[in-house]
This record gives structure tokens, C-alpha cells and sequence, in this order.
């Protein structure tokens, strides 16, 4: 939420993109909520869980004024992100993701835990369960290693001038 608002410092509302049949959606809902009121903005959730519900979700958050959108991590609206930056464009929402992937799809930026290195852990647990390990032994682990993505063709797209402070901070700008 932070990064969306110094991107979009005049934004008044926020929206979010959220599939309700996600299992975390509501923990997502709230975590977002939270950083919404510590920049002392309201945020707006609408769900999507089918293609027709995201054009949808574009024409509400058009209806509720909302100046920059939150997609919330979730597999099925990942597999939407080139629909969901097409339509962000479209409607000129600032839209954050929570991961790489959509940002090269087309959305504007992606802020989350890195999905290669979430693969490798996965695969290092595997070989150690593999060679004997039990499961129940090893520790859960949160990740380590989070990516920040910007695409500046979908901020030009957008009418956006980047910071230069924040794509300095980015570990990845699409040109």
C-alpha cells in the first residue's frame, strides 16, 4: 500500500481486486485494510472469480472513484493479470501486484515474495523429506527474499512519471 501511494501521493481511495473463493482472501482483506488506514485512506474490495466478474470489478471501481488499485495475490487472478492490465490501462488505474509475473504481463508493479526462490525452498524441503527427513521436523519457513517490479511501459501507458528515488529502489524496471 505504501509503495501505491507514493506512486499515486494524490489518491484519495483505493480499490481491491480479490477472489473471494481464495482461501486467504480475507487475511489478504484485512492486511490490506490495515495499511490503507495507516495512510488514512479508505479502500473498497470487489470480488472476482470469473473473467465476465473482472470487467465487472473495473466498471465498480470506476463507480466508487477509486485512484489506484490492490490485486490481491491469488492463483486465479494471476492467470488474468494481461486482462487486468489491459483493463487498468483502460480505465488509468495504478495497479500493484503481489507478484513479478503480471507486472510483465502488463501490470504496473508488483510488490511480494519471490516465487523462483518459494520453488527452489519447495524443492530443497522435497530433498530433504527424500532423504529421509521426517516432514513434521522441519520448520516452517516464512520467505526470505521479496522482488520489486515496476513496468515503465505501462506507467508511460498511464500518464506516470516514476520517481527516480523508487526506481532505484526496484529490483527489476521493465522497460
Amino acid at each position: 500500500m505504501g509503495l501505491l501511494h507514493e506512486l499515486v501521493p494524490n489518491a484519495r481511495a483505493f480499490g481491491g481486486l480479490v477472489n473471494p473463493k481464495n482461501a486467504n482472501a480475507q487475511f489478504q482483506i484485512n492486511e490490506a485494510e490495515q495499511g490503507a488506514r495507516s495512510l488514512g485512506l479508505p479502500i473498497s474490495f470487489v470480488s472476482a472469480a470469473s473473467g465476465m466478474d473482472i470487467d465487472k470489478a473495473f466498471n465498480e471501481f470506476r463507480r466508487q472513484r477509486a485512484d489506484a488499485l490492490l490485486v490481491l495475490s491469488d492463483s486465479f487472478l494471476n492467470t488474468q493479470a494481461r486482462r487486468i492490465a489491459e483493463l487498468a490501462i483502460e480505465h488509468a488505474l495504478p495497479t500493484c501486484f503481489a507478484y513479478r509475473e503480471p507486472v510483465v504481463a502488463g501490470g504496473l508493479m508488483g510488490y511480494g515474495a519471490s516465487r523462483i526462490d518459494a520453488t527452489r525452498q519447495s524443492g530443497v524441503y522435497a530433498a530433504r523429506i527424500l532423504n529421509g527427513e521426517k516432514p513434521a521436523d522441519l520448520p516452517v519457513q516464512q520467505p526470505t527474499k521479496f522482488e520489486f517490479v515496476i513496468n515503465m511501459k505501462t506507467a508511460k501507458a498511464l500518464g506516470l512519471t516514476l520517481p527516480y528515488s523508487m526506481q532505484l529502489l526496484a529490483d527489476e524496471v521493465i522497460e
